[in-house]
């Protein structure tokens, strides 16, 4: 049962950083040669896109998955690997997104006036804290990988 957890732990996690990866070398970097106001409907639409069920079982499933296998991996060698794993995971997608991302998600989409003012208040802070959580579940999928090959 702890290898199979961590076998779908492991994939969650790696879909989730994969997610944060693709923004912050193709989807940001596409957008940034855009003009102000496609940058922003192209955000605002994409923020509402993101949110369906697959995003969810994914990003909320990989977090779950994550500290199911470090409590059934407890008394193995793995456990230092799996703390770590959990750890990375809950700080880089749900500590950095719901206290920088999605605020200025919401902030751009309800906020009104010049979409280049919208861009500048939300382009640079979203991408740097994207390239963050990015690097986080990127090593908290290491982490994973690496408990898999002590159990």
């Amino acid at each position: 049962m702890t290898r199979a957890s961590l076998v779908v732990a492991t994939a969650l996690v790696g879909l989730s950083a994969g997610l944060f990866a693709a923004f912050s070398y193709a989807v940001m970097p596409g957008l940034r040669r855009t003009d102000d106001a496609t940058f922003v409907q192209s955000m605002r639409a994409i923020n509402a896109a993101i949110l369906n069920p697959v995003f969810l079982l994914v990003f909320v499933g990989a977090g779950v998955a994550a500290l199911a296998a470090a409590i059934l991996g407890w008394h193995t060698d793995a456990r230092p690997w799996l703390v770590a794993g959990v750890i990375l995971y809950a700080v880089g997608a749900f500590v950095v997104t719901g206290a920088v991302n999605v605020p200025l998600n919401d902030a751009l989409e309800t906020g009104t006036g010049a979409a280049a003012q919208l861009r500048d208040a939300f382009e640079d802070r979203w991408v740097v804290f994207n390239h963050l959580r990015s690097v986080l579940t990127t090593a908290a999928f290491v982490c994973l990988l690496v408990g898999l090959s002590q159990l």
